[in-house]
This record gives structure tokens, sequence and C-alpha cells, in this order.
């Protein structure tokens, strides 16, 4: 995960699209009203459209992504791949939907994080991928990113990386002062009591509030403050998935045992160089972060399974990961779509993890090569025999809004006052969800 993708779990980003009312269901549950595939082509076609050549763009900010398409057009020589940064979060999403809108300039292929995906399907601004085959792609892809690209039946995009969660935790920290390393969430709020009262300067993690941390934990509890199915949104965050996570992490903000710092700032890099933040629960894509940014804690960081609700429990959710998607106003889909399959199937996978990217490709997360990997960061520890099997536990039906980038954008002015103020985590999702409900309203859904 690249520090863009990071900003919008961390504040969303704000993009304002015209939403159409139509009817597909943005709500990746397999169900009908799929918007019929652009074009049919066979891998005949497909190898016809690269042995053709020509030229397309894409919109993408994710770093591997460079090495890859010097490898594609090495393989292909007569195709053109320009490979543009049209800017970070808020000013991707909008340059884009500025394009959309305006009908040129569009790329032929855009990247798009899962929980904004929806809002680009609803608004029929990127292809369905089926008549291109993607369909038969079920099973390459683990769960989590797979479900989060296909809508009413179709597939609107091709999963780039993926981002089960974990615990990551200073090992040193916890050794000097004699934790153990929570299983439940339970014990992990008896191991922030015991690491702050053993040092009033340390913390077990930061959180300030941030919307992509809050729906993953809900997500992991059980969960499912939406439902989606057309234009018809439900937002509840009285469910009982919602409220296990609430009351829990109440104790951690009321009882001041999170450190009130942002995350992805100096201040946040140094606290977890000084072990004075001593855990993250975050997604898959964190090693190389923790590597490059925290200098300081090499060897003394590892990985553990994300605490669970019950003891004994195996679910897991995702944070982060991103897809690329063939914008429908592409004149150029079929090899756009090639350099899709070439990315996110083939070759292309193998140069994004060897460039530090978690994979979302079943072969590859099963692979003894990529389990039995030794991170000498963490004490040569083979993280990715917990990371793979996380990606396996991610709980079932989960749903974004159909406008979940402004959903998130509004986070710190509703449920974000509960990390500064007397409201509590219950009330402030409440307020969350009331925002929710009248701008889905305003755009022309029915909102219950």
């Amino acid at each position: 995960m690249t520090i863009t993708r990071r900003l919008a779990l961390m504040l969303g980003a704000a993009l304002s699209v015209s939403l159409v009312t139509t009817a597909c269901a943005p709500s990746g549950d397999g169900g009908s009203g799929a918007a019929a595939p652009a074009q049919s082509a066979s891998a005949t076609d497909l190898q016809a459209a690269l042995d053709a050549g020509g030229s397309i763009t894409i919109w993408a900010w994710e770093p591997t992504l460079k090495q890859v398409v010097t490898d594609f057009q090495a393989k292909y020589p007569k195709v053109k791949v320009n490979l543009v940064n049209a800017g970070t979060g808020n000013d991707h999403y909008t340059a884009l939907q500025n394009v959309i809108k305006a009908g040129s300039g569009v790329p032929d292929i855009a990247q798009i994080e899962y929980f904004a995906l929806p809002q680009f399907v609803l608004a029929k601004s990127v292809a369905n991928l089926t008549g291109f085959g993607a369909d038969k792609l079920e099973g390459t892809f683990t769960p989590g990113p797979w479900n989060s690209v296909r809508s009413g039946g179709g597939i609107y995009g091709m999963p780039m990386d993926s981002g089960p969660m974990a615990l990551f935790y200073n090992k040193e920290v916890f050794d000097k002062h004699k934790i153990e390393v929570p299983a439940t969430w339970e014990e992990y709020i008896e191991a922030a009591r015991k690491l702050n009262a053993a040092d009033p300067k340390a913390y077990i993690t930061s959180d300030t509030g941030d919307p992509g941390f809050v729906t993953s934990m809900i997500w992991q509890a059980g969960g499912k403050p939406y439902k989606v199915e057309g234009t018809t949104v439900s937002v509840n965050f009285a469910d009982a998935g919602t409220q296990k996570f609430t009351s829990a992490w109440q104790t951690l903000v009321s009882d001041k045992l999170l450190a009130p710092v942002n995350g992805w700032t100096d201040a946040w890099y140094k606290g977890l160089g000084d072990g004075t933040i001593a855990s993250l629960v975050i997604g898959a894509w964190m090693p190389a972060n923790l590597e490059t940014g925290v200098k300081a804690g090499f060897g003394k960081w590892r990985v553990a399974p994300m605490p669970q609700w019950e003891s004994g429990g195996k679910a897991t959710s995702e944070s982060g990961g991103s897809s690329l998607a063939i914008p429908e106003a592409s004149a150029n889909k079929a090899l756009a779509y090639a350099f899709l399959k070439y990315a996110g199937v083939d070759e292309g996978v193998q140069t994004r993890l060897d460039g530090g990217a978690f994979p979302a490709t079943t072969a590859e997360l099963a692979s003894k090569t990529f389990q039995d990997k030794k991170f000498p960061y963490f004490g040569d520890q083979p993280v990715n025999q917990i990371l793979a099997e996380s990606a396996g536990q991610v709980v079932d039906g989960w749903s974004y809004l159909p406008y979940q980038v402004y959903a998130n954008r509004i986070f710190n002015d509703t449920a974000g006052k509960a990390y500064i103020s007397g409201v509590t985590l219950q009330e402030g999702l409440k307020a969350w969800q009331d925002a929710s409900v009248t701008y889905g309203r305003e755009q022309g859904f029915t909102v219950q």
C-alpha cells in the first residue's frame, strides 16, 4: 500500500460524482442487474490486439506498476503504455471523474480502490469485464478482493492487491513488560492497560479516528452496517457487529489507552520506532512500510494473527487494496484488458511481489516460496504465513456504500468527534449514519 492509499483510508477522498439512478447492484452479491459487457473478446482476440499493438494510458499511483509496464512493453514491443500519476487520493478521483464527465482525456485503465469502485460502477463509468472472460477468474483471487470487484453478476475491476489484517507488534516492548501476545480483543485491552501502567508514555497503539480502520473492525466482528441492492441502500450502525466493536474500543478511548497521534505523521513513525506505539492492527501491505519508514524498529517487530472477538475464532477482514478498472469511455478496451490480465494474473504478479506488494492471487499466497520467505526486519520471521492465512479467513458478505468515498470524507466531522470529546463511539457512528443517509437521499437513492 502506498501513501496514497493510506491517506484515502485515513481521510477518505472528496469525490463529487453524479450518481444516476440505475438498475445495477453495487453490492458484490452476484445478484441480477449487472450492466451488459462492453464487448466480447476471446484469448485469441486479446493476443491479436497485442500483436497489432497500439497505445494505452494508465492512471495509477502504485509504484510497482512502473516495472510491470517496462516488462510488458518489452514482451509486447508494439504496445506503448503511458503510465500517469494523475494525483493521489482526492486529486486522483476528482481528476478521473472530471475527464469522464468531459468525455475527453479518459485513460484506458484507472487504479480504483475497492471501497471507491462501487461509486464508479453505479455511475456506469467503468466497463463490465465479463465479456473478456473476467468471470472465469473466480478462484484465482482470494474472496475479499474478488467480492470487491463484483457487482450484480458483473466484474468491474481486476484485483491488484489485498490487505488482510494482522497484528504487528514490537516484541522488544512486549518482552520488556512481560506482555503476552493477545489472541482476543479482551486480551488486547488488558495488554493496553498493563503497558500504559508500566510506562505512561507507551501505548498499545494509536488511533485518532480512521474510517477505514473502523469499518474493517466492524467487518471482522460480523457487522454489516451497509446493505445495497441497486439504488436501495440501508445504513445501520446499530447492528450487533458494530456494537461489539464500539463496546470494546470505547474502553480504550475512554481510559486514554490510545496514543493521540495521527497515523502516517512524523510523530507516528517516531512512536513506532521508539516503542511508545507498540502495535498496529493493519493490512498485510504494512511490512514494506515498516522496513522503509521505521528503520529504528529493525529486528524488533513481529506479526501475529488479528485478535479475535471470540476465543478460538478465525475471522479477519480487509484493510485497503486496489483494482485496475477500464473506464467505459476507453477506445481500446481489448488492449487494456490484456494489460490487466498481465498485471493481475500473469507475469506482472511476481514483478509486483518482488517490489513489495501483497498479492490478491491464491496461487501466490499458497506458494511455499512466498510463505517461507524470511523477513530480516521481523527477526527472520516468515510473516507471509500469517498474512496468507488471514487472507483465507476474511468474513464474507461485506458491502461498501455506492458513495463510500463521500462517507469516508465526513467521518471526522461525525464519528471522529468521539476521539476528542464526550461523544461516545456509538453516538458518533449514529451521526455518521444520519449524515450518510441524508447525502444518499440527496443523490437519489432510496435509503433506509
